[in-house]
């Protein structure tokens, strides 16, 4: 009870700071001001975050649409169908995959990914790279959840539909995978939640150019690399408005974790 009052205390207190040095800019013309379309220019004064904001979700959505089926499979081939020596190594590789550092990714992005799409694509280095390299982060994660997930759902289920004379496959799509539906989209809610405050992998492969993403291969910029990029020279107004960014890119994350939390619980109650 006392870890979890200092939890909620720590994000109140998180969440008010950042309210409180974004209050300057959200005072002066409110979050319609900050929401509008007229671009990010805080050299005069306009603090457009629409085309980040986005381009964040455009990242975020592609994400989600590549790492969920694959790291599913993932899941499903180590917990159903590989040999139990392959799937220990399995589980193992998912594991340091998980605990490499995102620059990394965003190194091997950099130098190797973005070369290869811009042979096919110029620049290279767009919202298709930060979706791959945001797939390749969270891939373990996703795949590490769902197998969890998986297992947790009961012998008798399976036990059930074997004696029904379901095969292998049809056991796993037609029992098992419902049954873990809530767990596995918590967690790939809570991988998502990750992708989305994440920092240097995108800024290296995403391209950096405020604007509206009209195509997959269009250089953006997300919200957390422009506060990254500039928060060392704001001043005024200007890091009134990257903290506004933040408290906007939190409040995301929040509404991810409580949807997160509350299929999990479902599922419990189920």
């Amino acid at each position: 009870m006392l870890l979890a009052t200092t939890a909620a205390l720590i994000l109140l207190l998180v969440l008010a700071f950042l309210l409180l040095e974004a209050w300057p800019v959200l005072s002066g013309g409110g979050w319609g001001r900050f929401l509008s379309g007229e671009g990010w220019y805080p050299l005069e004064g306009r603090f457009g975050v629409l085309p980040m904001v986005w381009a964040t979700l455009a990242v975020a959505l592609g994400t989600i649409i590549l790492a969920a089926p694959l790291g599913l499979a993932g899941a499903i081939f180590e917990r159903f169908f590989a040999p139990a020596p392959i799937a220990k190594a399995y589980r193992m590789v998912l594991a340091l995959l998980a605990g490499i550092p995102s620059v990394v990714y965003g190194l091997w992005g950099l130098t190797v990914l973005v070369p290869l799409i811009a042979l096919w694509h110029p620049p290279g280095a767009g919202l298709f790279t930060a979706i791959v390299i945001l797939t390749l982060m969270i891939l373990p994660t996703v795949a590490l959840t769902s197998a969890s997930a998986l297992q947790g759902v009961p012998a008798s289920l399976l036990h059930g539909a074997a004696a029904l004379g379901m095969n292998r496959k049809g056991v796993v799509i037609g029992v098992v995978v419902p049954a873990a539906r809530s767990g596995i989209i918590s967690g790939l809610l809570l991988a998502v939640a990750r992708a989305l405050g994440e920092t240097m992998a995108v800024l290296m492969v995403a391209g950096n150019v405020v604007q509206y993403p009209t195509g997959l291969f269009d250089p953006v910029r997300v919200l957390t690399a422009n506060i990254a990029l500039e928060m060392g020279y704001a001043t005024g107004d200007h890091r009134a408005g990257l903290f506004a960014s933040g408290l906007m890119l939190t409040v995301m994350v929040l509404v991810l974790a409580w949807f997160s939390a509350r299929l999990a619980r479902d599922g419990r109650d189920g």
